[in-house]
């Protein structure tokens, strides 16, 4: 296999240890433990619809008694026969997400009982796909909000933690919305540490974060608040239900799936192979730059020196980076990783990698993500390009697909953050 070959077989592991069909059946009830009452099944995410489809088919009781309503971005909606799937608009939400999600909370979940069961699937991606405004606020004003966070360079837990205390619906309050029924929240994570109370914003969990909080984030990144936003968050009309909440009392939250086991589920392939591997943290976060100039600096460690490892091996980290978008490009953070890689790299002869993001998505594109190799700098430069100007414009899916070397899968029916893998050869295998 060429190296390439190789990072590609290691991701396509990674993706298809989260898949839904796989994950999903290991926590449905068994055929003595199903409720008396009805099966409400709702959730949202880019992996929503998948898990509602593996519902259906693995349910161990009659699934027509199955119905509900699940959101998922478009093009990732799968068939159901029971369960109504909506696809709507990410990462900034739009009219018809946020009539699927107002429809959920006040008809879907509403007038529920004791013996009824709400079994939630919930991905990343959900934030946005649940899009009801508290009281007050409209539509409008959090996108705006939002597409000034989701160029700032905040991080998945700064950006969640003011989705929470501008919602109706999300951090703790669906939840509330379901009482008395039972609550399986089903999670499939994207979020470094798998907090649930940060996964799609926890809708069905006690959130942790205040108002107060939510405004420090606001402030930090000088992100522009209408006055009654500003007022909204200083009063206590904005604040979210705690952890311990009574609402909570009938809810169980599972972790089905995680970057950590995506990653292992690599490892394993790479062992396959005949390769070392290792696993650097299932957890990163920072600037996509910064972080790539460390992974680089480790990379020449082990290729020159055979510390802390010795070549061949690959090195395989996840989480979440972020991109602070100053420039005319489209930013994505596995693109820009890779970006400033090679540029750190500066054409390593035994050096390769690839980064991409498990959803199938990086930043705003239906692009996954990108691979680079020892001929990636001189390869940009016979396009009339340096890739300190790709950096400087955050434009790394214009210079990657200008090379053809963008990783395209489509909707994947997953999300487990970002796959990272550097494949450092043996010396004797350099180009």
């Amino acid at each position: 296999m060429s190296p390439r070959q190789i990072l590609r077989s290691l991701f396509d592991a990674a993706l298809a240890a989260a898949q839904p069909e796989r994950v999903v059946p290991l926590h449905l009830p068994d055929g003595g433990a199903l409720p008396r009452g009805r099966v409400i099944v709702i959730g949202a995410g880019k992996a929503s619809a998948a898990m509602a489809r593996a519902v259906e088919d693995h349910w161990p009781g009659d699934p027509a008694r199955l119905s509900g309503l699940v959101i998922t971005r478009y093009g990732h909606g799968v068939p159901c026969r029971h369960i109504e799937i909506v696809e709507a608009a990410h990462p900034v939400p739009d009219e018809r997400g946020y009539a699927a999600a107002r429809r959920m909370l006040e008809h879907t979940v509403a007038e529920l009982g004791p013996d009824d069961l709400v079994l939630c699937l919930i991905s990343g991606g959900g934030s946005a796909l649940l899009a009801v405004p508290a009281a007050g606020i409209t539509l409008a004003d959090k996108q705006a909000i939002g597409r000034g966070l989701l160029a700032s360079g905040a991080t998945i837990g700064e950006i969640n933690c003011v989705r929470k205390h501008l919602s109706a619906i999300k951090g703790g309050r669906l939840a509330l919305a379901c009482q008395p029924a039972r609550v399986l929240t089903l999670l499939i994570s994207d979020v470094p540490g798998d907090d649930p109370s940060i996964i799609a914003s926890g809708p069905t969990v006690g959130d942790p974060t205040t108002c107060a909080e939510a405004l420090t984030v606001l402030d930090k990144y000088a992100i522009p608040l209408p006055a009654h936003v500003r007022a909204h968050l200083e009063s206590a009309r904005g604040e979210s239900p705690k952890p311990g909440h009574p609402a909570f009392a009938r809810c169980e939250t599972r972790l089905i799936a995680t970057p950590q086991q995506a990653l292992e589920a690599a490892a394993r392939r790479a062992r396959e192979l005949g390769l070392s591997a290792h696993i650097l943290s299932d957890a990163m976060e920072g600037e996509s730059r910064h972080v790539a100039r460390v992974h680089a600096a480790l990379a020449r460690q082990v290729a020159d020196r055979g510390q802390p490892f010795m070549a061949p091996c690959v090195l395989l980290s996840g989480g979440e980076t972020t991109v602070t978008v100053s420039g005319k490009g489209q930013g994505g953070r596995n693109v820009e990783f890779l970006v400033a890689l090679a540029q750190a790299l500066d054409g390593h002869p035994r050096v390769h990698a690839l980064a991409a993001d498990t959803d199938g998505v990086d930043g705003s594109l239906d692009i996954a993500g990108a691979c680079i190799d020892p001929t990636t700098p001189a390869r940009t430069l016979a396009l009339g390009r340096r890739l300190a100007d790709v950096l400087a414009d955050n434009d790394g899916h214009g210079l990657f697909q200008a090379l053809g070397d963008s990783v395209v899968t489509g909707p994947t029916q997953t999300n487990v953050n970002d796959f990272r893998a550097i494949l450092i050869d043996a010396p004797d295998a350099a180009l």
